[in-house]
């Protein structure tokens, strides 16, 4: 059943923003270009024996607080709060619990769980505030201010700065691969005819 709605729609983009901050300060810091999959702050608290998991632990039951402000139901965020326990538990095997964090992600699932939430109570469909919630929050700054930045192309090579930059970061890689392998194949090739 649905809940009364309490909150505008600038505050609900506000407050899941805030959350995306923060599951991608835990979650993603480091993302693949274009995806959701990355590594984060709780991967990194997880090698500190203990205090990094309860950390960890304490920082996911932030994620589910930002997530009640919300409305969402707490049915909802059971099965986030038992990924929450699991994962400090796990975190506690050294590696496995670091591999762990970096494939279950308990921030991420509140955010997807709110998410949802989201999208039936409020009906809002655009996912720019969650995606790139730092530059989202910039972005409305600044689209404040100038038209130059309310026009959609340039707001939207804005919001996917990360991933061209990615994108741009592994061609450098492909190509330093490249121009490694060739040389150490002209190498070769020139050791081998010397050789003969």
């Amino acid at each position: 059943m649905s809940t009364e709605k309490k909150l505008s729609t600038q505050e609900v983009i506000r407050l899941e923003r805030d959350l995306a901050k923060f599951a991608n300060m835990m979650d993603s810091v480091v993302r693949i270009p274009f995806t959701k999959q990355g590594v984060g702050a709780d991967a990194a608290l997880s090698t500190i024996p203990v205090a990094g998991d309860v950390a960890g632990f304490v920082l996911t039951c932030y994620a589910i607080y930002k997530a009640k402000q919300l409305g969402v139901p707490q049915t909802k965020l059971n099965g986030v709060m038992k990924l929450a326990v699991m994962d400090a538990v796990v975190g506690f095997v050294p590696v496995v619990g670091t591999v762990f964090d970096i494939f279950i992600r308990p921030s991420r699932k509140a955010l997807d769980v709110v998410h949802e939430h989201i999208q039936t109570e409020y009906q809002i469909k655009t996912e720019d505030h969650v995606i790139h919630p730092f530059l989202h929050e910039r972005l409305e700054q600044k689209q404040k201010n100038s038209a130059f930045w309310r026009n959609p192309v340039v707001a939207w090579f804005w919001l996917h700065i990360p991933d061209l930059l990615g994108i741009f970061v592994l061609i450098m890689i492909g190509l330093a691969m490249w121009l490694g392998l060739t040389m150490l194949w002209d190498w070769y090739q020139a050791w081998k005819a010397h050789s003969a």
